[in-house]
């Protein structure tokens, strides 16, 4: 019924602003580490008792890590942790702080020869986020990594400029000095016995938008700096803009579920989950973008999973998470300037 879901959110004057999170599924754990060198950093899931885990990717240059044993038809079917990092490929080494520290812990994979931390990673390209007296080199490592695991808890994570999310921008495909700053963001959807929360890491080349009325948050500016372009409606009347490399920009997430699943099913869920990222990033899933999302079931509710609500809360989870990151972000000054944020900039 409808009268029974619950989206973790509170009203705003535009839209909903999402309030839920990831650690609203039990079991879970979320910390950030963001670097003070330059402004990037990593997060990292934490699922200490073993989850189910599967992973989609939709962008066309992704950056990953152990997402090929996450297949449905391969053996292992539980994971530890997951990372979300900026540093582009530099900071999937953040997932070996990881499995450093769930290992000092006892936990992994028992393979008869000790335990093996299952812990997949994607990243998201930041290196051109430099401000004065940044060191242009820094990027999350395995010391990051293990320094987000030891800020992990069970508590609302932060959002906006913080972890994989500090050096994110959106808007980025007519340039840099014409985006706007993107994060990290989180929501949750509750409906019956059943939790879908989400995790995003919001760097897309294309603009984000508020999914129920369609108006553009945050993306590409005009020339001027003084108003939203609508990088879509700028593409589809054949504007060219200046293209970045491919790979330079990117969302990642993780999406998960108190339900009991397969890793099939868990499939499922993820790659509903970038049904979320087409209703709030226009254009999502580009050449230009590495689009991964992870799905996790903690397979602490036993009661019969009805797959076709999860994919929907999936859906909305996500989205509202992606609303959220840009909710949350905050301005920056960069060498080539500066980088404004939806909450203190609008269009003239």
């Amino acid at each position: 019924m409808v009268s029974d879901m619950i989206v973790n959110t509170t009203p705003n004057s535009t839209t909903n602003r999402a309030v839920g999170s990831l650690v609203d599924v039990s079991g879970l754990h979320v910390g950030h580490f963001t670097l003070s060198e330059r402004l990037t950093g990593c997060s990292v899931v934490l699922a200490p008792a073993g989850a189910i885990g599967a992973v989609d990717i939709r962008g066309a240059a992704p950056g990953t890590r152990e997402t090929d044993l996450l297949d449905p038809a391969n053996l292992v079917d539980k994971l530890h942790a997951v990372v979300l990092s900026g540093g582009s490929a530099f900071g999937l080494d953040a997932a070996s702080g990881v499995v450093r520290w769930l290992h000092e812990r006892g936990i992994g994979f028992e393979t008869g020869y000790g335990r093996v931390p299952i812990v997949p990673a994607a990243v998201l390209f930041d290196l051109p986020v430099v401000r004065a007296g940044d060191d242009p080199i820094a990027r999350p490592g395995a010391d990051a990594g293990y320094a987000a695991c030891e800020a992990a808890s069970s508590q609302a994570p932060a959002a906006g400029n913080v972890g994989a999310g500090a050096g994110a921008c959106v808007g980025k495909l007519f340039g840099l000095d014409r985006c706007m700053k993107g994060g990290i963001g989180n929501a949750s959807v509750r409906v019956g016995p059943w939790v879908v929360g989400a995790l995003v890491a919001c760097n897309a080349v294309g603009d984000v938008l508020d999914p129920a009325t369609g108006q553009v948050l945050a993306g590409a500016r005009t020339a001027d700096g003084l108003n939203l372009l609508d990088t879509q409606r700028a593409l589809l009347t054949g504007e060219r803009g200046n293209r970045p490399l491919p790979g330079t920009n990117t969302t990642i997430g993780v999406v998960a579920t108190n339900a009991t699943l397969t890793k099939a099913q868990a499939k499922r869920l993820a790659m509903s989950a970038h049904d979320g990222l087409a209703r709030s990033i226009r254009p999502a899933h580009t050449t230009l973008d590495g689009d991964t999302l992870f799905a996790i079931a903690t397979c602490t509710e036993v009661s019969p999973a009805d797959l076709m609500l999860l994919t929907a809360m999936a859906a909305e989870a996500t989205a509202l998470a992606t609303v959220d990151a840009i909710r949350h972000a905050q301005g920056i000054q960069t060498n080539w300037g500066d980088v404004p944020a939806a909450s203190a900039w609008r269009s003239a």
